[in-house]
């Protein structure tokens, strides 16, 4: 049985490819949590929270990286957003219905993926596609082809495990300036395409790379840990009540009583009254939200 949110490196000694393995349950249903999303976007954000980690773990930084698909279906948003620590996060926003069984076309229409990479030192880097392939693990692979140049294969499963929400994948990718050749590269990807969702959901790292791989020389690094975090604060909600025009915030106390904001993320709910308006005003500054017009 493996352990659930972990995430795992390992090498080919003999082919220059890279591979990494994820199993997700509790991270994955903390993203779906305080959601009615429909079955088909509950796929659909597995499949990108998987995807997402996957990517995440290629980098050699510290920073960030979000995934998110755009268009103009019923989803008009998916998003996942995840660091090198792998703590992840995710949303999605819907304009429309969605049929249980829709695909992803169906779901996004006319769209595109948007990669944006964002190192803590170094400049932002944002990489997008046309969403033309059938998956999110296709659109990625598309990705990879047109931007990086790395042949790069990934295998996403989603589904229930143990009465959970249960997501889990594997990555293959030739190592950075390397030439593998591409036929030994295909020959391993082969071999992953047969893994079956249980398999992935059920077996441990050493099982599922035997079962795949027992004719190779595969060197398993040491293992690491997924989980959810949303980066929302009531600090970083007053911060955003100060951009808003002073006008505005007395408005919305008059109507409403209080500034409710809500965290699309994580569900929380940061409810200013006036008292706390007031304080904001003062520690930023009589001038600062306080609207002194006549």
């Amino acid at each position: 049985m493996p352990t659930a949110d972990t995430l795992h490196r390992y090498l080919f000694e003999k082919h220059d490819v890279r591979g990494e393995l994820i199993s997700l349950s509790n991270t994955y249903s903390q993203v779906l949590e305080n959601h009615d999303y429909p079955v088909a976007v509950q796929r659909l954000l597995g499949e990108m929270l998987v995807a997402t980690s996957l990517l995440t773990a290629t980098l050699k930084f510290d920073g960030d990286i979000t995934v998110q698909l755009q268009g103009d279906g019923p989803v008009k948003l998916a998003v996942i957003n995840g660091d090198n620590l792998q703590q992840m996060r995710g949303v999605a926003r819907l304009q429309g219905e969605v049929g249980d069984s829709d695909s992803l076309k169906q779901m996004i229409g006319h769209g595109y993926l948007v990669i944006t990479i964002m190192p803590k030192e170094g400049e932002r880097y944002q990489g997008v596609v046309g969403l033309e392939g059938e998956t999110v693990a296709e659109c990625i692979e598309d990705y990879f082809r047109q931007s990086e140049q790395l042949p790069t294969r990934l295998f996403i499963k989603t589904g229930a495990h143990n009465g959970k929400a249960a997501a889990a994948g594997m990555l293959l990718q030739v190592l950075p300036a390397h030439k593998s050749n591409i036929s030994e590269f295909e020959h391993l990807a082969v071999l992953t395409e047969t893994i079956k969702a249980e398999e992935l959901f059920s077996l441990n790292v050493e099982e599922i790379l035997h079962r795949l791989y027992h004719e190779e020389d595969v060197t398993l690094f040491e293992s690491q840990n997924v989980s959810f975090h949303c980066t929302c604060s009531r600090d970083r909600c007053a911060q955003a009540l100060i951009a808003i025009a002073p006008s505005e915030i007395d408005s919305l106390l008059t109507e409403e009583g209080n500034i409710d904001m809500h965290c699309d993320y994580c569900g929380n709910h940061y409810i200013f009254e006036k008292m706390d308006i007031e304080a904001i005003r003062v520690n930023n500054g009589s001038d600062i939200g306080n609207d002194t017009r006549h």
